[in-house]
């Protein structure tokens, strides 16, 4: 199969204009598919596709998709690279098309952007259907022609991140559970000689004094893990490193404040920040990028035993602050708190933690951008010019005192976890917590949780758990690897 993209053309009744790898398809076929889209009906519309059959020997199907306006470029508005976006969604429609008439191979028109077109194909491909007796037929997208394939080999690493986030992501909470999840991980970076992985056991976390962590795991059967990987790119391997902090609650059933039963499945993607995380690495790995990077991901259950922990249970972290646990649902922050204490042990350049964290994130923005917490500037325009080039948005929240106050008001310890009132900002006390076991100045928080899963919002993602932001977390580091080196 093949897959080809037109634009829209500026007025609305001209004749629509091929890409280069169109125009040089119409001509191969003498001018047929020129023809044929001038007599079946109004010109494409953005995301639309017309098939035809039997135009060339070598292609049997080939798939025409609207790309929108030419040059669309960067909107303001919208906070993203529009040309990209297009290029995104129509390539992974008519990528779905070529396999729905179960042709395994289908060349992809690069359409000025071959890297983009890369990410929709792989992307747009992707379904999770490892327990089903019936799957889709595979379909091996590939570049057509040979101009771009160094761009679209990078694309294909963005995209097969994310996919590898939205596999562990999906996979049922009983195939990932926390040693598995770091067996994955540690599996898929065996073959680089520059990385490390640590698969720490529970007497390791315990010797950390960690006892914010280990007050939530105690309430399951499975040991919790904690998941250390240093990716030595740099030229120098002592250069301070990026840290990626990701929560790696494989299943959370609220514990003790037990949530409701409907959607409770879907907490089998609890540890979406430890995936996002744990991908991106992989990624940059494959990538080479040349900075050094280290991966912290404590993962375990929360579950509701007689071991679980109750509402109003001090607990101690590592730093020695003592925090109320008065709601159980609210654990991710006390893994973090550990984890965030353990990550300043490494002189870090900036250290990003990445956490499906509140369900009030997924009130105030919806699935539309990840919400950042940031006490640097500096930060938070890297994270935001290298989501514009994804797609995969962000969006910059508040760390005012005003939520600070509302955690440190406790009765019995020096922390709440969570906000005295209650429901009321409920993301941004959550990222208030985790700053008062931050003392680094270059630190962001990424709260994932309404950008966890996808029904149909992001057309080049099928409905279920979407990977995001991976590929904002890779351009972000690959971004941090070019600063290093001017």
């Amino acid at each position: 199969g093949l897959v080809l993209g037109i634009y829209s053309s500026e007025k609305d009744e001209g004749a629509a204009q091929f890409t280069s790898a169109g125009d040089a398809f119409d001509r191969l076929v003498s001018g047929k598919l020129r023809e044929l889209l001038s007599v079946c009906g109004p010109p494409l519309k953005k995301g639309k596709t017309r098939i035809f059959h039997g135009l060339h020997q070598d292609f049997p199907s080939v798939v025409v998709v609207g790309l929108g306006k030419k040059n669309a470029g960067v909107n303001d508005q919208e906070n993203w690279n529009e040309s990209k976006e297009n290029i995104r969604a129509a390539i992974a429609v008519g990528c779905r098309q070529i396999q729905d008439l179960e042709i395994p191979c289908v060349e992809v028109d690069p359409c000025g952007d071959a890297q983009a077109a890369a990410e929709g194909a792989v992307l747009g491909l992707h379904e999770y259907n490892e327990l089903k007796q019936k799957k889709k037929p595979v379909v091996t997208p590939q570049l057509h022609g040979s101009a771009e394939s160094e761009a679209w080999q990078k694309g294909v690493l963005y995209a097969e991140g994310q996919n590898l986030a939205r596999y562990l992501m999906e996979a049922p909470a009983n195939y990932i559970t926390p040693i598995k999840f770091a067996e994955q991980i540690e599996q898929k970076l065996r073959s680089f000689s520059n990385v490390k992985v640590h698969i720490r056991p529970e007497s390791w976390i315990a010797t950390q004094q960690m006892g914010a962590f280990l007050s939530v795991a105690k309430g399951s059967a499975e040991p919790p893990i904690f998941l250390e990987i240093h990716y030595l790119g740099g030229a120098n391997t002592n250069d301070s490193p990026l840290v990626f902090v990701g929560k790696g609650v494989t299943f959370d059933s609220g514990g003790i404040s037990l949530k409701p039963s409907s959607g409770m499945d879907a907490m089998r993607a609890d540890m979406g920040g430890a995936a996002t995380v744990c991908s991106a690495i992989v990624t940059a790995a494959a990538l080479n990028l040349p900075l050094n990077i280290i991966g912290l991901a404590p993962l375990c259950e929360n579950m509701p035993s007689g071991k679980a922990n109750k509402p109003g249970d001090v607990v101690r972290a590592k730093n020695g602050k003592t925090i109320q646990v008065d709601n159980t649902d609210a654990e991710g922050r006390l893994l973090l708190a550990d984890a965030l204490c353990y990550a300043h042990n490494f002189n870090a350049r900036a250290i990003v933690n990445a956490a499906t964290l509140t369900g009030a994130m997924d009130v105030a923005l919806g699935s539309a951008a990840t919400g950042v917490f940031t006490n640097s500037s500096w930060l938070w325009s890297h994270l935001y010019e290298a989501s514009i080039l994804t797609g995969d948005r962000v969006w910059r929240m508040p760390l005012f005192e005003h939520y600070t106050k509302q955690v440190t008001d406790c009765p019995l310890a020096d922390l709440s976890n969570i906000g005295k009132y209650s429901r009321a900002g409920g993301a941004c006390t959550a990222a208030a917590f985790l700053k008062e076991f931050v003392t680094a100045s270059h630190w962001a928080h990424l709260d994932i949780a309404g950008v966890m899963s996808n029904k149909d919002e992001v057309p080049y993602l099928r409905k279920g758990m979407a990977g995001r932001p991976t590929r904002t977390l890779v351009e972000f580091a690959a971004r941090l690897s070019q600063d290093s080196h001017s």
